[in-house]
């Protein structure tokens, strides 16, 4: 687990691609409730209170494509539970604080991904 990437996953770099091509600039790897450090966010629009989070299918349990694994099925059952649990708090918690919260599958369109941001950006202009 050591060499999978907490940060710059290719679905993330790509979408921070797209939106830096669109003139949004924005924070990375950042914690957007300065209270719970440890909650960070991958894309973080602080003036805009905008976080977004892209989930990777396996270690969040994604519906479509989470296969869970044959070997050692108890602890990888039990630690998926915990990172969608987790993500729902953190969700919840950043929504409380007056966040809007984004997530995204790392499967979905990285274009379509940046579209959905962008909206959201400047619905907030």
């Amino acid at each position: 687990m050591r060499s999978n990437r907490r940060r710059d996953t290719a679905p993330e770099v790509e979408v921070r691609r797209l939106l830096h091509s669109r003139g949004l600039r924005y924070r990375v790897d950042y914690a957007p409730d300065r209270a719970h450090l440890r909650n960070r966010a991958d894309i973080v629009f602080t003036r805009a209170r905008v976080a977004v989070f892209i989930d990777g299918c396996f270690w969040h349990g994604c519906p479509d494509h989470h296969r869970p694994p044959t070997a050692n099925s108890d602890y990888w059952s039990s630690k998926i539970k915990r990172n969608s649990e987790r993500d729902e708090r953190v969700t919840e918690m950043l929504r409380e604080n007056g966040w809007t919260v984004l997530r995204f599958w790392e499967h979905q369109p990285a274009r379509e991904t940046a579209d959905d941001i962008v909206r959201e950006i400047l619905s907030r202009a």
